[in-house]
């Protein structure tokens, strides 16, 4: 009897330490950073980890915190709406960091005005100055010139910002940048700004709540977010003179129009871009890569998970509201995964 419990437990033994093995070669990824692209990353890590075990914790705490947390190698990869600047490259502990596009998307214009039952139309320069605090009333001339059929009422605007450091915050003040010179001059582009008037909000999901929350409010979030609050979003005048509404079609667009430079890092923009259907107010959201991954398993899985994400997750990009990204453009990203790297052997092509 005692030499049977010997060998139990030294089988028990045995399987918890070939357990303890297994569990340790099992590297899960963990990531940070944009909340733009949040609702697509939640369905492409689920379904990732169903198909291949691999299981990607990600925090969606903006695009500011990811660059944070991917420089001081905290984290796998980060994720960021805004590209990173050359500075914060040059800050990045783990060296030379690759910018992954991976879908494109619009930043709208959402807004909560009782009354109000078809979308606002709204230029970029009356948004910089209503985000400036110089139109501060729904019923100011500019607004109302705009929207002549509407029954605007006469109530504050209170404007609603984001209050972390955020990638749908850099596309917003981009596109502010682009088409109003008194914000270029004064408040500019930047994943945080120094806001004169209104209200934080932390993450998409924040901003949203706010606006849906608060009449006579407005704010700017990923499509996704509106949608699933059942706000409304308004139609947005384009480089053209066109009022147009954020939709796939609009967003590839304005991808349409957007120029690659020959050997591009993909640190580009795309908001005000040419074209009558072009939504202006579109962007890429990016993953963020060490080009020199220093472990070997986790670089193999992540670089897998983007060869995935690329081949089988763009296909539910449109379910959710972003756009796909161009074929040609994903052929070129294909390929360069295959310049990452970890101690001087490619992984590219790790299956």
């Amino acid at each position: 009897m005692i030499k049977n419990v010997r060998s139990i437990a030294v089988a028990l033994s045995t399987a918890a330490l070939l357990s303890g093995i297994a569990s340790a070669q099992s590297v899960d990824l963990t990531g940070a950073g944009a909340t733009f692209p949040y609702p697509i990353y939640s369905k492409w890590f689920s379904e990732y980890a169903q198909r291949t075990g691999v299981k990607i914790n990600y925090q969606s705490i903006g695009s500011g915190g990811g660059i944070r947390q991917l420089s001081e190698q905290t984290v796998d990869f980060g994720a960021s709406d805004g590209p990173m600047s050359d500075q914060e490259l040059a800050n990045a502990k783990g060296g030379a960091v690759l910018h992954f596009p991976t879908v494109m998307g619009a930043v709208v214009m959402t807004y909560n005005v009782p009354g109000i039952n078809r979308p606002l139309n709204l230029s970029g320069d009356v948004i910089a100055d209503i985000y400036s605090g110089k139109i501060t009333k729904w019923n100011d001339a500019r607004i109302v010139a705009q929207n002549r059929s509407l029954p605007l009422p006469s109530s504050d605007i209170l404007v609603v910002h984001r209050s972390d450091g955020s990638g749908t915050t850099y596309i917003f003040s981009d596109y502010l940048t682009s088409v109003s010179p008194s914000w270029a001059s004064s408040l500019g582009r930047g994943k945080e700004i120094k806001w004169p008037v209104g209200l934080g909000g932390k993450g998409n999901e924040g901003v949203a709540g706010q606006v849906k929350q608060t009449p006579g409010s407005i704010g700017y979030v990923e499509l996704a977010y509106a949608k699933q609050n059942k706000l409304p979003y308004a139609n947005v005048r384009n480089a053209a003179g066109r009022y147009v509404a954020p939709s796939i079609a609009s967003v590839t667009a304005a991808a349409a129009g957007m120029k690659l430079p020959k050997n591009t890092d993909y640190r580009v923009s795309m908001v005000n871009a040419p074209g009558n259907d072009s939504y202006p107010i579109s962007s890429m959201t990016w993953i963020l890569v060490y080009q020199n991954q220093p472990d070997r398993v986790k670089g193999a899985k992540l670089v897998n998970f983007l060869r995935w994400a690329y081949k089988d997750g763009e296909k539910a990009a449109s379910s959710l509201d972003y756009a796909p990204l161009p074929a040609p453009m994903v052929a070129q990203l294909q390929n360069r995964l295959k310049t990452i790297r970890f101690a001087d052997t490619r992984v590219g092509e790790a299956r």
